[in-house]
């Protein structure tokens, strides 16, 4: 399985980067999880509709070939860990390869969102956007290992 996390933003601060990077080496080769950093779209005063057009195009752009598109919106489903690692072990023996996108500042496009799979939420509280991407690579990471039945997931 091939896993994609998108995401609008191309610096994140170095703790971040550090958390998601440990976390996207520890995966398995069958399990292989790639960042994709979308440029976020120049704010000038723009209107949020426009700037989240653009941020869209590029996100989709960034997208692999026929891969399932999960949107990360606060408005999306609110997923245990557990009910991830199932819908993740339905994908990989649906030889379906995932692509978890993350919006910019402004959130995602409503139209990427509605064309997307499936829209899934991190939490019921607003994450700053680096905690975000972190704690999706650790729940991507926790739920390979609950279907590895590896000891980093205890139940």
């Amino acid at each position: 399985m091939k896993i994609c996390i998108a995401a609008v933003g191309q610096r994140l601060p170095p703790w971040a980067a550090a958390a998601v990077q440990e976390f996207v080496e520890r995966m398995p080769r069958d399990f292989r999880v790639e960042v994709k950093e979308v440029k976020p779209e120049p704010r000038n005063g723009q209107p949020v509709a426009r700037l989240q057009v653009a941020e869209g195009a590029r996100l989709r752009a960034a997208l692999p070939a026929d891969c399932l598109v999960i949107a990360m919106d606060e408005t999306g489903r609110d997923w245990t860990t557990a009910q991830l690692a199932e819908a993740m072990g339905q994908w990989r023996d649906g030889a379906r390869d995932p692509a978890f996108i993350i919006g910019g500042a402004d959130g995602l496009d409503p139209q990427l969102k509605r064309d997307a799979d499936l829209c899934l939420r991190l939490s019921s509280m607003t994450l700053p956007h680096a905690l975000a991407r972190v704690v999706l690579a650790e729940q991507i990471y926790r739920a390979w290992s609950i279907l590895s039945a590896h000891p980093y997931h205890r139940s």
